[in-house]
């Protein structure tokens, strides 16, 4: 009876103690997550008005003057940039933004799809995994930039988006992404890359097609 007593006591002390480490690490993983949300709370702004300068800009432009980047052409070839994970576990954020970019095929390049004129670059392993599953034209140059992720890497792939649209390899270029809205709401985007959008007359801009949002209450 003494040595099931003492066995008791020492798995209790076991629960206590494993009970402490993970709120130390609930506390340490919350800190994080308020530094990298307040960072990208401020920093969104900015982004936003530069783009909303640039458009403008392109919007303003007179009659022979033209940028090749904001230059509009007849859509045969697309590039849509599927921005992902590299891991799981987080409830339908990958599979959510897998989805969209299905959705924006089927909806708005279908004929281009068909001729296979529809290529894919992935920015993370889950979206790159699961598009190349369902037989879709998928590039992996950029699929594991998350593991080496500095200005310089994230500019390369820009930069390569936009010499393919100048060159011609692309009419389109779309980013299909995860735009944060605090930590239990995410919102599922396509974006205007190329051409550079411009700001409509009367409406205004509308810089993003939000096709649907998630609450992720349990991701």
């Amino acid at each position: 009876m003494a040595g099931q007593l003492k066995e008791v006591r020492n798995r209790i002390q076991s629960v206590q103690s494993t009970q402490q480490i993970t709120k130390a690490m609930k506390m340490v993983s919350a800190a994080k997550l308020r530094r990298a949300q307040d960072s990208i709370i401020q920093m969104r702004p900015y982004a936003q008005k530069l783009q909303e300068m640039l458009s403008n800009i392109v919007s303003n432009i007179e009659g022979g003057t033209s940028l090749k980047l904001a230059t509009e052409r007849n859509i045969e070839k697309v590039l849509l940039i599927v921005i992902t994970s590299d891991r799981g576990l987080a409830g339908a954020y990958n599979s959510n933004v897998v989805k969209l970019a299905k959705q924006t095929i089927a909806e708005k390049y279908s004929a281009q799809f068909k001729k296979g004129n529809v290529a894919i670059w992935n920015i993370g392993k889950k979206g790159f995994e699961s598009m190349s599953k369902s037989g879709y034209k998928t590039d992996a140059t950029y699929k594991d930039i998350f593991q080496h992720l500095t200005f310089e890497n994230v500019q390369a792939a820009a930069q390569a988006a936009m010499k393919g649209f100048e060159n011609g390899d692309f009419d389109a270029v779309e980013i299909i992404y995860s735009e944060f809205k605090n930590a239990a709401t995410q919102r599922f985007v396509a974006e205007q890359f190329l051409p550079v959008p411009k700001v409509a007359k009367k409406a205004g801009a509308k810089k993003k097609q939000i096709l649907f949002s998630n609450q992720t209450k349990n991701n």
